[in-house]
């Protein structure tokens, strides 16, 4: 996958690609990042990217040439990459979101600055707007970066195991199952017995029932939107009558 960033502060990328996973995928050829300040596509004088809003208003937006030249100058190839657009308004950033850009050859990410953007960059250059919260941040940068972190993390090989992934919470529809490693026993504190006793099945049935039990307890609204199997169903029940 190739992974481009327009930002005006391209310094911000060095740590995060150079480290942990995200370096990793880019040592193995799993991914390659680009960051590019689109502030050197700007044809005034100034090199400025911004300019008043017409009808009035507070803050500055950013102008069109040098987001538009900057994307067409960076879309090589026959197919089209998908162009995002980090914003608050743009549709919520979730694992189902994650998996599908996992699977496109290029992503062109676009972080601006200032009150906004010029509305043509929207209409005309954009495939997805993607928010990370019902919050403002002063610039798209670090929304990007967790973007990129999430789908990066989905590619084939990154992660060394790949049923690591499938196993996230989310991925299933569910908040993951709890986890323990040694010692068997902290403090006074253990590890539930199906766990270190070697049954497979049961394992994995009290996995599922803890993912149940969590996702119930902490995120019942993936509940109502998951299509439960019939395993899932009793496990459920039990949840809810050993919690009455």
């Amino acid at each position: 996958m190739k992974i481009d960033v327009l930002s005006l502060f391209p310094e911000m990328f060095t740590g995060v690609f150079n480290h942990s996973i995200l370096k990793r995928a880019q040592d193995n050829g799993a991914v390659s990042y680009n960051v590019t300040n689109f502030r050197d596509y700007s044809l005034n004088k100034h090199k400025s990217v911004d300019d008043y809003p017409y009808g009035g208003g507070a803050g500055m937006v950013l102008t069109p040439q040098p987001v538009f030249d900057a994307v067409n100058d960076l879309s090589e190839g026959k197919k089209r990459p998908r162009v995002i657009l980090m914003c608050p308004q743009g549709e919520r950033f979730t694992q189902k979101k994650a998996e599908e850009l996992a699977k496109e050859e290029h992503l062109i990410f676009i972080c601006g600055h200032y009150e906004g953007y010029d509305e043509r960059i929207r209409e005309n250059l954009v495939t997805d707007e993607i928010s990370i919260g019902d919050f403002v941040l002063t610039g798209g940068e670090l929304g990007s970066m967790v973007v990129i972190d999430s789908v990066t993390r989905l590619l084939p090989g990154v992660l060394g195991n790949d049923t690591s992934a499938p196993m996230d919470s989310f991925s299933s529809g569910l908040l993951e199952h709890p986890h323990y490693t040694r010692p068997a026993e902290y403090k006074g504190m253990g590890v539930p017995d199906v766990l270190m006793s070697g049954n497979h099945e049961a394992i994995r049935k009290w996995r599922l029932k803890e993912s149940l039990r969590r996702t119930l307890n902490r995120r019942s609204d993936l509940l109502n939107e998951k299509d439960l199997t019939k395993e899932e169903q009793k496990l459920l029940s039990e949840i809810k009558r050993e919690k009455k």
